[in-house]
């Protein structure tokens, strides 16, 4: 069943879009290599929105504050906030005159809301750019129409495809409930089984488990 993606805002797409159009950005040395490598204009398409959980397992009494301080009125479960919007940049040039097939991903762009509103945060490449293809092509073929979003767990060094059930919610608030899905993508931790769609309240005592047992070297910023 179609996924049910929602728009990006609009200055959060211009931001990337001026960065697509800007040799420096895509061409200079801190850009990564695929991109430099592009073959024709690259072009965003498929935007998600990029939460992150802050807060895996049940909540302390001084979660619980803060997040109620914060307009969070839920008193157990995971706690997420919103870090971006995400777009897959594909090279339109790597079709090679061959429209029947998908032009490949050079990475992703991100953009990142600022205290002067939304901006171009950074180009990633790697293995999550392919595994997010795969994940929604997994998603797409699912009976239950979703909303997807990215869902990452830096506590884990960890990125899932979040899929919310209601298909008319915020994409940027909420926190998942129970019955949504999550699709960890490869590379997932040890113990943790990439695209394997778990609903959130089996996954999560496995996250919960997995973080007891974490070493600190996993302890790091999210993916």
């Amino acid at each position: 069943m179609p996924l049910h993606v929602p728009p990006a805002p609009a200055p959060a797409l211009r931001s990337v879009l001026t960065a697509l159009s800007s040799p420096t950005a895509v061409r200079g040395t801190r850009a990564p290599a695929a991109l430099r490598a592009a073959q024709g204009p690259l072009r965003p398409e498929l935007p998600l929105p990029a939460h992150e959980m802050v807060h895996v397992g049940p909540r302390t009494t001084e979660q619980r504050a803060a997040a109620l301080r914060e307009g969070d009125p839920g008193t157990s479960g995971p706690r997420t906030r919103l870090t971006g919007w995400r777009f897959l940049v594909r090279d339109t040039g790597a079709e090679q005159g061959d429209t029947r097939s998908p032009a490949p991903h050079a990475g992703t762009a991100e953009a990142v809301l600022t205290p002067d509103g939304w901006a171009f945060g950074q180009f990633r490449q790697g293995p999550y750019v392919m595994s997010t293809v795969r994940a929604l092509r997994q998603a797409e073929a699912l009976p239950t129409p979703y909303q997807p979003r990215l869902l990452s767990v830096p506590e884990l060094y960890m990125l899932t495809l979040w899929l919310h059930r209601d298909i008319s919610a915020d994409p940027s608030a909420g926190s998942p409930d129970p019955a949504d899905l999550l699709i960890p993508l490869a590379p997932a931790p040890p113990g943790i089984a990439p695209h394997q769609p778990h609903r959130v309240d089996a996954l999560l005592p496995v996250l919960t488990r997995r973080l007891v047992a974490a070493p600190s070297s996993l302890l790091r910023t999210p993916a």
